[in-house]
Formats: C-alpha cells, structure tokens, sequence
C-alpha cells in the first residue's frame, strides 16, 4: 500500500518531475484496461500538465506510457512500452486543433514521449487547451489523455503579472503551537478511538481523512473501525459507514452528506465515489472516470475529485466535465502547479482568464501542496519543505501584495492518510490532521484578520 501511494503522490500530487513519472504510472496502471478491451491487457498514461506559464517560457508535452506486460504473471503492473501517440493542441480554449506527432529522443528512455508546442499556441495570451492520444505500438491499443479528449481537453493559462514572494531557505524547528487542540483520540475501536494498521517494518495506516464544519464540528473518517467520528462541541459520536479498511478521502456537504473516494479497486475498473446519506445510508456508488484521485472536495455545484493523471476536477457527471482548476463558490476557479523542487504558482482564473496569480519560490526543496483556498480576498497556501532528514509545513497567507502572514507547523505524520488530506481551512481557522505513537489528533490555527 505504501508503495502505491507514495509512487501516485510523487507523480501527481507532489509532481516533483517527470523523472518520476515512470515508476509511477507503472505502479498505478494495473488492471487499468483501454477501452474496449479485456482487463489483463491494457496501456496507461501519465503527464504532468503545464497548467499555468511564465511569459516566453517553452512548453514541452512530456508523457510516460505503459503498457501491458508480457508476462503478467510476473509483472501484473506492466512495464514502460514501445508507445506512441499524437498530441491536438491549439491557441486558446476554442477552435480547432492542430496535430503533433509525440516522438522520443535519444536522450528519454523508453516509455518517455514527448511534443514541444510552438510558441504561436504556448505563448498565446489567451493560454492554450490540448489532449493527447497514446498508443501500444506492438498491439494497437489506445488511450486518451484527458480521459474525454476534445470534449474536455486540458487547459493551460499564462500568468504575465503574477505576485512573486522569495521564501529563501526554510528554518526547521522553529513551528508554531496550535491555538487548540480540538480532537484527541487514542488508537482503538472504542466510542472515542481511531483504528491504527501495520507496525515495525510495515507501513501505519491510521484515519485517512477529515473534514470540519463551519460551525467546527470535526468528522473523521476511522476506515480501519468502518465508521466517521464527529465531534461537536468537542463530544465525539461515532456512526457506522460502510467504507473499505483502505486510504479513501472524505468530504461532508453543507446538508451533511458524506462523500467518500474509495482507495481500492477491482482489475479493470476505475475506484468509486460513495455518496452516503447523513445518517450514514448508503445513496449512491458511481466509478471515477480516471483511475485513481488525489483529493476530493466539495464545490458550489457539490463533490469534486481531483482526478489522475489529467489532474482534472471532475463533478460526479464524469470525464467530460473535467476541468483545470478546483471551483470556487464565486465562479472562479483555483489552479495549482508545483514546478521543479523550488516554486509553486497559483492562479484564480474567472471566465478562463487569469484574474489573481502568485509564484512561491523557495531556497529550500518544496513537496506537495497540502491546501490552497481562499478566504476573503486572500490565498491560504500549505506547502510542504523538507530536506533528506527532516521536513514540515509552510503555511502562507498571501495577498495581491505579497506575503501577508507565514509560519511553519510540524508535519504531524506517524501514521499515513489519504495525500492530500491533513488540511483543512474553515473561515480563518486552519485545521490540521496529525498523528503520534499515542493516537490521532486535529490542530487549529487561528490566521486572524485575514479576510
């Protein structure tokens, strides 16, 4: 499980670079048939998209692909292949699209492909929208990338004014306490435990995810005791779910719907998103369209799943709704990319046009992006720093001017979670996930007067 995990982490949530990108996809393309096709046979890929761009900046299309194996007896996950593809890119997001054969230089290795875009689509003003069409060259099978094609390419925006904060090294150590500790809970499976798995030389898997209310009413998401665990008002109440004991991600809707991303999967299909009643009744189960997640949400219009690997959101009505970007209840929409180990940028995009937009960069290497939000007309930004031996989180408070507030937490993580599940922002209240040898617990920072 760890394995798993950590390589779909690397290459999508944290996308610390293409290098990766091979061990990753590999990892993730088992049982993860084309269409049309028997579920032991089988091509995947993986890309990591250029979301937003610095004026001048050459784009190049890189794509990993893999294919069935062999021998599935003796690699069920199937190996970098001798692919192939084509790339549909145009100038802006409507029009017709122009081909580009993906081809592979004498410097990738196998299963490396790759399309550079000529700067009169990459350096429109307008940005640029493309998908991709990969291929088995030894046995003609196919797979589209995003998972809907021309119905819902990926699209990439330019941030020409962009807010540039140098963050200059990290220095660990010096965190800063919570202004509470609102959960506390041993590990166990009574009323007021969360259920713990693995031990020495095996990977601890503890609650995977957790959401909070405005009114600051915690749910926990206890998949290994199958059930949530709410504390209101600091009481905790447990209520039976029928989850798998996997890492899934959770989320809870404004009317108290539970939304659960499932963490498993059967060869051949794509996981789940579970919709469950208040009561815990379940309402609905409907596969993703892509074949895993590495966040789910709720937005203005209900759940959304960050999908991979277009890193597409993607409502419940499927693939050909994937867009950029995570939607706000103000009509915009959110777009994240961590380029390199040293810069993250976001972007607020409104009416497909970049309206706010910030590059982070930083001395010390910089990991997966934990959170990005809004409150009032500031970004929340929890980004993680670390070097070989040590590692915690930077959270940001940014305005159009720059860093309003910075500060660092610990990174809280004995037992493993979902990816991109251990923050939470509520208002101006940051809520944190952590975990110790002794239980489970959540953490609030108070921003202040950030909105």
């Amino acid at each position: 499980m760890r394995r798993r995990w950590r390589d779909l982490w690397v290459l999508g949530a944290a996308a610390v670079g293409f290098g990766s990108a091979i061990a990753a996809v590999a990892a993730a393309a088992g049982g993860t048939a084309a269409a049309g096709s028997s579920s032991d046979r089988f091509i995947a890929g993986a890309h990591l998209p250029p979301l937003l761009t610095l004026p001048g900046e050459q784009v190049t299309l890189r794509y990993a692909i893999v294919c069935s194996p062999a021998d599935p007896a003796h690699d069920p996950v199937g190996t970098p292949c001798d692919g192939g593809g084509d790339v549909y890119a145009r100038a802006g997001h409507s029009g017709p699209y122009r081909r580009f054969a993906l081809v592979r230089g004498g410097d990738t290795r196998d299963g490396r492909d790759f399309a550079e875009l000529p700067a009169a689509i990459a350096a429109s003003p307008d940005g640029f929208s493309y998908y991709a069409t990969l291929r088995d060259n030894a046995t003609g099978e196919t797979t589209t990338l995003p998972a809907a094609g021309a119905a819902a390419p990926q699209n990439s925006y330019p941030i020409a004014d962009a807010t540039t904060v140098d963050l200059g090294p990290h220095r660990f150590g010096a965190t800063r306490a919570p202004d509470a500790r609102v959960v506390r809970a041993a590990w166990g499976a009574g009323a007021a435990e969360a259920g713990l798995s693995g031990g020495p030389g095996d990977a601890r898997v503890g609650p995977a995810s957790f959401d909070v209310a405005p009114d600051g009413t915690v749910t926990l998401l206890d998949e290994l005791n199958r059930r949530i665990v709410r504390w209101r008002h600091g009481v905790p109440s447990a209520l039976p779910l029928d989850v798998a004991t996997a890492i899934d991600d959770m989320a809870v809707g404004p009317d108290g719907s539970i939304y659960v991303a499932d963490g498993t999967r059967q060869a051949g299909t794509t996981p789940m998103l579970r919709t469950f009643a208040p009561d815990g009744r379940l309402v609905s189960a409907q596969h993703l369209p892509e074949r895993t997640w590495t966040q789910l949400r709720v937005g203005p219009d209900g759940p959304v799943v960050q999908e991979h690997p277009s890193e597409q959101w993607m409502p419940r009505a499927g693939a050909s709704d994937g867009r950029a970007g995570r939607p706000l209840a103000d009509g915009s929409r959110l777009i994240v990319l961590r380029t390199g180990d040293d810069e993250v940028r976001v972007a607020r995009v409104v009416n497909g046009r970049e309206h706010d937009s910030w590059r982070v960069r930083s001395d010390t290497p910089l990991g997966e992006v934990q959170l990005a939000d809004v409150t009032g007309n500031r970004l929340v930004l929890v980004v993680k720093a670390y070097v070989e031996t040590n590692d915690e989180f930077e959270v940001l408070v940014l305005d159009r001017g720059g860093l309003v507030r910075r500060f660092s937490v610990p990174s809280a993580a004995w037992a493993e979670t979902a990816p991109l599940a251990r923050f939470r922002l509520v208002g101006t209240s940051l809520y944190q996930l952590g975990s110790d040898s002794t239980g489970v617990f959540v953490d609030r920072y108070d921003l202040g007067g950030v909105s």
